[in-house]
C-alpha cells in the first residue's frame, strides 16, 4: 500500500512538473513576443508544441506570431516564409481537431495575410476562403468576439471597392466589442487578442 501510495505520490508531482514547465515555457515565450523577439518566440513555442502535444496553443500562437508580422513586413518573400509558416503550424491542430472556432479564425487572418500582401494577385483567390473561415468560427462558436470582428473588419476594409453598406459591418464591430467584454478564455493562455483593434475601428464607424 505504502509503494501504490509512493507511486502515485511521484505521479503526481511529475504531472505537476510538467504542467508547471509548460506554464513556464508559455509565460517565457509571450514575454519574448511582447518585447518584439518574434523569431525567438515562435521557436520557444515550436519547443513547447514538441513536448506538449494535448494543447493546440503552443502551435496557434507559433500561427499568430507569424501571421500579425506579415502585416508590417514588405519583403514579398519574407511573407510567403511567414504564411507557409504559419499554415504549417496551424494544419498540425486542423489534423487534431476541427471544431474549434479559434483556429478558423486564425485560418481566416492568414488568407487575409495574403491579401493584405498582394491586393490585385490575392483579393479574389483568397476573399472568399477568408468569409468561408469566418462562417465557420461563427458557426462552431457565435459569440466569440474574434470571429464577429474579424469577419466584420474584412468586410469593411473591401467597403470601398465593394461598396457594401457598412451600417450592418459597423453594428457588427458593437456586437464585438459587447462579446469581448462577457469572453471567458478556457485557461490564462488561451486566445483573449482583438478588443483593442476592434475598439480603433469603432471610432472610424461613427
Amino acid at each position: 500500500m505504502k509503494k501504490i501510495i509512493t507511486l502515485i505520490a511521484l505521479f503526481v508531482v511529475v504531472i505537476s512538473s510538467a504542467q508547471t514547465q509548460f506554464e513556464q515555457g508559455m509565460t517565457k515565450a509571450f514575454g519574448l513576443w511582447k518585447e518584439g523577439k518574434n523569431a525567438e518566440a515562435s521557436a520557444l513555442f515550436e519547443r513547447i508544441a514538441a513536448a506538449e502535444k494535448n494543447s493546440y496553443l503552443p502551435n496557434y500562437y507559433i500561427a499568430l506570431i507569424n501571421t500579425t508580422a506579415v502585416f508590417t513586413e514588405k519583403d514579398k518573400t519574407k511573407i510567403d516564409l511567414l504564411l507557409t509558416k504559419a499554415q504549417d503550424a496551424l494544419d498540425v491542430e486542423f489534423i487534431k481537431d476541427q471544431n474549434n472556432a479559434e483556429l478558423y479564425v486564425l485560418q481566416a487572418l492568414i488568407y487575409t495575410g495574403y491579401v493584405v500582401a498582394d491586393p490585385m494577385t490575392n483579393g479574389m483567390k483568397y476573399s472568399g476562403k477568408v468569409m468561408e473561415a469566418y462562417a465557420k468560427a461563427k458557426a462552431i462558436d457565435p459569440n466569440n468576439p474574434r470571429a464577429v470582428f474579424g469577419e466584420a473588419d474584412y468586410q469593411l476594409g473591401g467597403a470601398k471597392w465593394t461598396g457594401v453598406d457598412t451600417k450592418p459591418l459597423c453594428a457588427q464591430v458593437d456586437k464585438s466589442i459587447e462579446l469581448f467584454a462577457t469572453f471567458k478564455p478556457e485557461t490564462p493562455f488561451s486566445p483573449k487578442w482583438g478588443l483593442d483593434r476592434a475598439l480603433e475601428i469603432q471610432k472610424t464607424c461613427k
